[in-house]
């Protein structure tokens, strides 16, 4: 089947092409809304401009495929991704649950309330993607673009986001419990009412971070650079502080109780009062 007679047949009234082969295909502005492309090859067809909502691209193979176009309420469960390019695309209440994302491109794109569990999304781009609510329970982040991402009220618990950017994103609100984040870039990051407990921050650059009333308790933020973070209300009780950078951070009302600061650099912060609530600072020499 090539594009001209899926066209037809979709206009005709057909909405059944699964399995059919349209690798390369020219498709850019065309309609194909609540059409069902289950197990197909798609891979480098342009979609650009595309109605695609409600389309069903389960396990289909869209790899280094145009999609910028309007994915709203479409499957993509299981669909291999890798070297797509989705920038700007809509993908509101999709589901890209498994989906291989590896290496795509979905800068400026919008996933809110999308599902992403489980999805690989290694040396994606998502730079100033917005994310609000998102499911990214358990995906593969390592090495992702996240720069200035809307992660506000995100899911992200257990996902691996070694290595990633998120500098300045907005992941307030979200909740990152068991997240391995090491060696995260997140200066400037947004973190306010954020829940990370019983997670792996170490040596992440958290400079001039907000974690203001965020929950970072039984974590691991061994090396952590919290340089002018703002820490306000924030619970670090059980967390690990040991040899992190704490100049000038701000942790005025901040629950450290039983947090380990051995090592730690306090030079210029503001702390909490010793004794509030039966905790203290104590850094190794003071």
């Amino acid at each position: 089947m090539d594009a001209a007679e899926l066209l037809r047949r979709y206009k005709a009234g057909e909405r059944d092409f699964r399995e059919v082969n349209l690798q390369g295909a020219f498709l850019g502005g065309a309609d194909l809304s609540g059409a069902t492309l289950r197990e197909s090859d798609l891979s480098r067809a342009n979609l650009i401009g595309a109605d695609l909502t409600r389309v069903n691209f389960r396990e289909s193979n869209l790899v280094e495929a145009h999609l910028e176009a309007n994915l709203t309420e479409a499957n993509l469960i299981g669909s291999d991704l890798r070297g797509a390019t989705l920038t700007g695309a809509k993908l509101v209440d999709a589901s890209l649950r498994a989906a291989n994302l590896q290496g795509a491109v979905l800068k400026s794109a919008d996933l809110s309330y999308a599902v992403l569990s489980e999805a690989d999304l290694r040396d994606t781009d998502l730079t100033r993607a917005k994310m609000v609510e998102c499911n990214l329970g358990r995906a593969k982040l390592m090495k992702a673009l996240m720069m200035k991402a809307d992660l506000q009220g995100a899911n992200l618990t257990n996902a691996i986001l070694m290595g990633a950017n998120l500098e300045e994103a907005n992941l307030a609100g979200a909740i990152l419990h068991g997240v391995n984040a090491t060696n995260v870039n997140a200066a400037g990051a947004d973190f306010s009412r954020a829940q990370m407990s019983s997670s792996n921050l170490a040596n992440i650059n958290l400079k001039g971070a907000n974690l203001r009333a965020a929950t970072v308790t039984w974590t691991t933020l061994r090396g952590a650079d919290l340089t002018e973070a703002k820490l306000y209300r924030a619970k670090l009780c059980w967390s690990n502080l040991i040899g992190a950078i704490l100049v000038d951070a701000v942790l005025i009302d901040a629950n450290v109780n039983e947090a380990n600061f051995r090592n730690a650099n306090l030079q210029g912060a503001i702390l909490p009062q010793a004794g509030t609530r039966g905790q203290s600072i104590v850094a190794d020499g003071e």
